[in-house]
């Protein structure tokens, strides 16, 4: 990566002068680094081909001779947020806990209350709503070898543009900043290189904080047409392309990723909503550490207020998302493209599947089963026996090393 043009650099009337870096890098937090490190042990019992390495270095100092860019993790994208997971056979008297959250508070806000409603919410609940409810009452899916090699390889492609680096955080606020920033520095890779990954999105949309992490974003070298390409990556463990309800699955995350983008390079982040939300000071001093990285890439930053204002500026330098989205299917086992699902964007559409989808989270409606014509994902779900849905519980769940039918998207 170039050395930025210092009139590229979100402006703050505040700020000194100082010598930008040409190589930006990543932060993440211990904790955030010790999942990265399980998911890695994780995998190399399944996947004995690939060699995965992370480079981290002490708070306290820069890696000075990686390629590396900043870049948001959230691990409700990749199953990786740490909350335990518990047997369906453990789940004690499920009926009466599936009653008992009829009259509960909306599962927005006994679940996502402290982090917001990611973009992976949405689809898992597109996929099955039921099979939602039993996540959030019962635990987390079981994730299996498929899976696993999914995670893993997102990671491998990320750390083709991404070096993670570790800092300390001494608080929430510190964690907020963090996300920011690896969005400023992503997105000045794309617009200085082209193409950058796993850059994460915050913002709000029907009036409903949303998170996300869009895996890839290709800026078009040629023509007049200069708007970013959003693409994600899917894995397969069979050579066949995946069904429509998947499909379908993977174009609604897509679509609402470019609804989230669209919407923050209009300029219209809430800012103090976002803070009273979250319960967050903007007047925070972050920490020491976040303060050397912030001033080491060229824009200085004291407070939470000061990491916000430089996201609205950096969004207001992009240019809306382009309409065609792009699905991309691998082969888990050596990586060659099955195929690829280009589409347009479909506002109307999306409008209708997110409203829907925030019926259920906002406890407006009880959950509904996934219909009947696509109850063959019955058979890939870990709570079918106990899902009053499932017209065959005494069947086993198949698909305990696939995720190519036990789930909407890996």
């Amino acid at each position: 990566m170039t050395e930025s043009p210092k009139n590229n650099i979100p402006p703050n009337p505040n700020s000194q002068e100082v010598t930008i870096p040409s190589i930006p890098i990543e932060f993440v937090s211990e904790e955030e680094m010790a999942l990265i490190e399980a998911a890695y042990a994780a995998t190399r019992s399944s996947l004995s081909s690939s060699s995965i390495s992370s480079s981290v270095c002490p708070p306290s100092r820069f890696q000075s001779k990686t390629r590396s860019i900043q870049s948001i993790i959230l691990f409700s994208k990749r199953g990786l947020n740490g909350s335990s997971e518990l047997d369906i056979e453990d789940s004690g008297n499920l009926k009466s806990t599936l009653k008992r959250s009829r009259v509960a508070q909306p599962f927005l806000q006994r679940f996502r209350r402290k982090r917001g409603l990611s973009v992976t919410d949405i689809t898992a609940t597109e996929w099955c709503e039921k099979q939602m409810e039993f996540v959030l009452l019962v635990g987390n899916r079981k994730i299996n070898k498929a899976m696993k090699a999914g995670q893993a390889r997102h990671v491998k492609l990320e750390e083709e543009v991404v070096n993670k680096v570790k800092v300390c955080v001494q608080s929430v606020e510190d964690t907020w900043a963090i996300k920011f920033i690896n969005f400023i520095t992503g997105a000045n890779q794309l617009l200085f290189e082209g193409l950058t990954r796993e850059l994460p999105l915050i913002g709000f949309v029907e009036g409903v904080c949303l998170v996300g992490v869009i895996d890839e974003i290709r800026m078009p070298e040629k023509g007049s047409d200069r708007k970013p390409i959003l693409v994600d990556t899917k894995t397969r463990v069979r050579d066949s392309l995946p069904s429509e309800p998947q499909r379908r699955n993977g174009r609604l995350q897509l679509m609402c990723y470019k609804n989230l983008w669209d919407t923050l390079v209009a300029d219209s982040f809430p800012s103090r909503q976002f803070f009273n939300l979250f319960s967050l000071d903007p007047n925070y001093i972050l920490s020491e550490n976040i303060r050397e990285k912030t001033a080491n890439s060229g824009f200085p930053a004291k407070t939470l207020d000061d990491i916000v204002g430089y996201y609205r500026n950096t969004c207001r330098m992009l240019p809306p998302a382009h309409n065609q989205l792009l699905l991309r299917y691998e082969l888990q086992k050596d990586q060659s493209v099955l195929g690829e699902d280009q589409f347009g964007y479909d506002p109307d559409w999306l409008r209708k599947q997110i409203q829907g989808s925030l019926e259920f989270w906002l406890g407006e409606r009880e959950a509904s089963y996934t219909p009947e014509e696509e109850r063959w994902k019955c058979r890939h779900c870990q709570f079918a026996s106990v899902c009053p849905g499932n017209l065959n519980p005494n069947s086993p769940p198949r698909g305990s090393t696939s995720s190519d039918s036990s789930s909407p998207s890996s």
